[in-house]
């Protein structure tokens, strides 16, 4: 039924009860999972469960917090582990004007390098942007890339409509159900369902009503609640059509 689009269940968080946890999850509906990863470490992490279980699937990738000590051999080591079957993703990959835990310059090259990669490959890529909403757009847009997802979406309705106007997707998780999520709403109310895929980002940004507890994909149930009530659809059709999106944008044809 549910088609968690990205997830980190390679995170530490998940120490204790990992196996568990994901054995229990097709059993509370759901169906596929993108694990993203964030740094050189979970490209092999995040594979390794791809590899452990048949309904997830990895995606490789920096993540800008941690661009500051990547180098070109390992966007050699990502260009060979993404030849992997189960790789359906080059990310997440973006910039990070919130934190700055690595210097602008260095996010700014090496998303353009991830994005060149991504183009090479052929391969959608997953997206995070803080605090840069239009420097991201404009770095996929020169980039030539026109396959993807913006994770997490939190830019205005007017930039969604450019990113479903050339081939995006926007994910959409836990922060539609918080009660500042203003701006999340609007977009989802604007955006067509086809252009929109359902994501935890587990452990992180858990959803109402268990906001503040670790996050993971039994609970895109509320998501799915959230978005079928803004949407007057019923939960099925919003599970339906969001599992459809993401297996058209990472080519899983199961």
């Amino acid at each position: 039924m549910y088609f968690d689009s990205h997830a980190h269940y390679d995170d530490e968080r998940f120490d204790e009860d990992r196996e568990r946890l994901i054995e229990s999850l097709q059993e509370k509906g759901v169906d596929f999972i993108v694990n993203a990863a964030a740094d050189m470490k979970s490209c092999h992490t995040s594979l390794a469960l791809a590899e452990k279980y048949d309904f997830i699937y990895s995606s490789v990738g920096v993540h800008p917090h941690d661009v500051k000590d990547l180098t070109p051999a390992d966007i050699e080591e990502m260009r060979k582990l993404a030849t992997h079957h189960k790789v359906v993703a080059i990310g997440e990959i973006g910039l990070d004007y919130y934190y700055d835990n690595s210097p602008r310059e260095d996010q700014r090259k090496w998303f353009k390098e991830q994005l060149l990669l991504a183009k090479e490959l052929d391969l959608p890529v997953i997206i995070h942007s803080r605090e840069a909403s239009q420097e991201t757009f404009d770095i996929i847009m020169e980039s030539g890339v026109k396959k993807g997802v913006i994770h997490c979406f939190s830019g205005s309705y007017e930039l969604a409509k450019e990113y479903v106007k050339r081939g995006f997707y926007l994910g959409v998780g836990g922060s539609l159900t918080f009660k500042n999520a203003k701006k999340t709403v609007e977009v989802v109310e604007g955006i067509d369902l086809s252009h929109i895929l359902i994501e935890t980002d587990c452990p992180y940004l858990t959803p109402v009503p268990h906001r503040g507890e670790r996050n993971d994909s039994s609970y895109l149930k509320f998501v799915v609640g959230k978005i079928a009530e803004i949407k007057g659809l019923t939960e099925d059709e919003v599970a339906s059509i969001t599992s459809q999106n993401a297996k058209k944008l990472f080519q899983i044809s199961l």
